[in-house]
């Protein structure tokens, strides 16, 4: 992986968004699964901004679908997370797990 081995927030989202996706991972479908799980409504540009980036560290991988006529002709791009994107989300989600370990947050006035 590149200069840090933690991913961002908005990087670990897409990730598992495409994780959850499977095989129907696309760039509608992905921001469709970011708007329903975390009601974060994202720019489909900003989207592939962050897409590109993943897969120029080689924590996710594309292949073309076939092209259909409802989109003019133009196939549908399908990613993947690959094992460097998994180590990343895992070594990720042990470091915020490992920070948050003895720490107590405390809600004077606020109710549970």
């Amino acid at each position: 992986m590149g200069k840090s081995r933690f991913l961002g927030e908005f990087e670990q989202y897409v990730l598992l968004a495409i994780l959850r996706l499977s095989e129907q991972a696309y760039g509608t479908t992905i921001r469709q699964v970011l708007f329903d799980v975390i009601q974060r409504d994202v720019s489909i540009g900003a989207l592939y901004t962050t897409l590109t980036r993943l897969e120029e560290k080689g924590l996710i991988s594309s292949r073309l679908g076939e092209a259909t006529a409802e989109r003019g002709g133009r196939a549908k791009k399908y990613f993947v997370v690959t094992g460097e994107g998994k180590r990343a989300l895992n070594d990720t989600r042990r470091s915020l797990d490992a920070m948050w370990r003895d720490v107590k947050l405390s809600f004077v006035g606020v109710s549970k």
